[in-house]
């Protein structure tokens, strides 16, 4: 059932190529970029794109194209690290929290509320800050507030789970809480958590980009594809090109990874009709086929109230009707006269 709306899915396989494409390029970016994203040409700065340099040369001569992507390795790590350490936290937090309940419930969801009282971002931002500028600070950074969503929905999911029959049975052969929330609950929520995740993947690269752009996440000569926009932004009106291709890569990504996940909803969610392909409107009905028309069957029409206004057949009938009558009076006055 799952492979047959996989196959029928339009937005899962636009976002699986858009995330496969770019992270196909992240990841041969040693053997497709033509040269190296430090080389510098000072004499070659701010030139536009050319058969050497297809996306052109950023203010210090060096190669935008090798440096879009090379950035998208740095996206793509930032990610991977910040989505897997903010769902191991999450997932233990909301399982412990919607399994166990009492004070443990109430402590951890009180800290998710604190935590999702703030703007994500701000904070993010006020940890970087904190820590300093460098990768490893902005991944701590981004983990440190992307959990509080998991933990949240994996609660949600745990309340639902834990009071079906196949939990209580698990219970009342001995198994212990560790193993029942091992073996049997985060097994029956990970379509739920995935579909975050996917979210997860492009929120957390739009925030990479925005502390990069701030000066807080890659510092030079790295590239990044917020510092490249960083960098440009004084250059937007001379040198376009060097703002078009980072922005280009942000946004295919990110749309790639909303596209993936709306398919992966469809794909995890039974009753989903997938509404969120055109336009979010439910599919137009499809009309009914049409019947083919059946022959009509001339039924007998009802004798007219006027006997001269009636046909041939008519008379004929009323003709055969008097005789028959006078067929049996006549029988009738001959056996009362032998009586």
């Amino acid at each position: 059932m799952v492979m047959m709306r996989m196959r029928k899915s339009k937005a899962w396989h636009v976002g699986l190529l858009l995330v496969a494409g770019v992270m196909l390029c992240a990841l041969l970016a040693p053997i497709l970029a033509p040269h190296s994203p430090t080389e510098q040409v000072l004499a070659e700065g701010l030139e536009g794109p050319s058969v050497m340099h297809p996306f052109g040369q950023d203010r210090l001569g060096r190669d935008l194209f090798s440096r879009t992507l090379y950035g998208g390795r740095i996206s793509f790590w930032v990610a991977t690290v910040a989505i897997g350490i903010s769902l191991g936290i999450g997932l233990f937090v909301g399982a412990a929290a919607g399994y166990f309940g009492g004070w443990m419930d109430e402590l951890f969801m009180r800290l998710v509320d604190i935590l999702q009282a703030f703007p994500g971002i701000l904070l993010a931002i006020a940890f970087a800050a904190i820590l300093g500028p460098s990768i490893t600070n902005v991944v701590i950074a981004l983990s440190l507030i992307g959990w509080v969503g998991y933990a949240r929905l994996t609660r949600g999911q745990i309340l639902v789970i834990r009071e079906m029959e196949f939990v209580a049975a698990a219970k009342a052969l001995g198994g212990k809480d560790l193993r029942v929330i091992l073996r049997h609950l985060l097994p029956n929520i990970l379509g739920p958590i995935l579909v975050d995740a996917s979210f997860g993947f492009a929120a957390v690269i739009v925030a990479e980009a925005s502390l990069s752009f701030l000066g807080l996440g890659t510092q030079p000569p790295t590239p990044s594809w917020g510092a490249m926009l960083n960098e440009a932004r004084q250059y937007l009106l001379v040198a376009p090109h060097l703002t078009l291709f980072p922005g280009l890569a942000i946004v295919v990504t990110v749309m790639g990874f909303n596209f993936l996940g709306d398919g992966l909803r469809d794909l995890w969610d039974p009753r989903s009709e997938k509404k969120h392909w055109n336009g979010g409107r439910m599919p137009r009905k499809k009309k009914p086929a049409k019947r083919k028309k059946r022959p009509s069957v001339r039924l007998p029409v009802a004798p007219p109230s006027r006997p001269h206004e009636a046909g041939t057949d008519y008379r004929r009938a009323r003709e055969k009707e008097r005789l028959r009558r006078e067929a049996q009076e006549d029988e009738g006055d001959g056996s009362a006269s032998e009586g």
